[in-house]
């Protein structure tokens, strides 16, 4: 496999490891939005949450809390973002599960995306069909 975080849990590749455990590493961005944005992988290639069997990604949100924390009481600031980006459409570039912990600052120039409206009747249909898709109905 050609994946460049299962070389980098296997220490293949050079990162900035900040943390491990038996099911996860968390290491630097390369590219980071801000000082101390960190990825926190699982050990085992899982391209997306569909895949990831509850169990582990349990392992791996503790992972991401622990780091947060870490980050929290290391450096000053008093707020992060935890993002998933997953699938391509939404902007995940590497095809394995992982979770950016971003530090931020205020005034550090990270927008959220913008935010909408429904049109009439919209939630109600959107409600339905996913309530059964869930099994809710």
């Amino acid at each position: 496999m050609d994946c460049i975080f299962c070389k980098i849990v296997n220490k293949e590749i050079r990162s900035y490891m900040i943390y491990e455990d038996e099911f996860t590493v968390a290491f630097l961005d390369i590219n980071p939005v801000s000082h101390g944005h960190t990825l926190v992988v699982p050990k085992k290639h899982f391209m997306n949450m569909e895949e990831i069997p509850s169990d582990e990604l349990c392992h791996v949100i503790e992972a991401v809390k622990k780091v947060g924390g870490a980050l929290k009481k290391t450096f000053d600031f008093d707020s992060y973002n935890i993002q998933v980006n997953n699938g391509a459409t939404a902007g995940q570039v590497i095809e394995h599960l992982h979770f950016h912990v971003i530090p931020r600052h205020i005034g550090d120039g990270l927008e959220l995306w913008p935010q909408g409206k429904y049109e009439e009747g919209i939630p109600e249909e959107l409600t339905n069909i996913l309530r059964k898709e869930l099994g809710q109905e």
